[in-house]
């Protein structure tokens, strides 16, 4: 597993999905983290109360990077509920928790995250651009 693990998210950090901008038009939210510096700005198209596309753009580490990469690929053409759910799920695991298996399918190639709970300090990397979507999502919904 390990091996998988660092196969995949390399690969999502080094060609991440949905890298760039939606432009003005699009909800936007940007979150930093100051205690190592990353920096992602998210933004998102909703219609119809789905998130029809959601690309990212930044600089961080690698598992910062390869995380939202992997939301990016989760979280496109979700409902807004059941992205926020899933949302709510990745914070959970990657804190230690145990999710659902519905879930844990949901977020694809996300869940292999589950072992940075054993590193505490990378929690915040990991989660970075899935607070900045909930984020934007909450804005959007008020």
């Amino acid at each position: 597993m390990s091996s998988l693990y660092r196969e995949v998210v390399l690969d999502h950090a080094q060609h991440p999905h949905h890298r760039g901008s939606l432009g003005p038009d699009s909800l936007h939210f940007t979150l930093e983290n100051p205690t190592c510096g990353d920096v992602i700005d998210v933004s998102a198209q909703v219609k119809d109360g789905t998130i029809a596309a959601v690309e990212f753009s930044g600089d961080g580490c690698t598992i910062s990077q390869a995380s939202a990469s992997m939301m990016t690929v989760a979280l496109t053409h979700q409902p807004v509920a059941k992205a926020r759910q899933l949302i709510l799920s990745f914070s959970k695991m990657i804190t230690g928790e145990k999710i659902s298996a519905t879930d844990e399918q949901a977020l694809g190639d996300a869940s292999l995250l589950a072992s940075v709970a054993e590193f505490p300090a990378r929690i915040k990397c990991a989660t970075l651009a899935w607070h900045a979507l909930d984020e934007l999502l909450q804005k959007e919904e008020a």
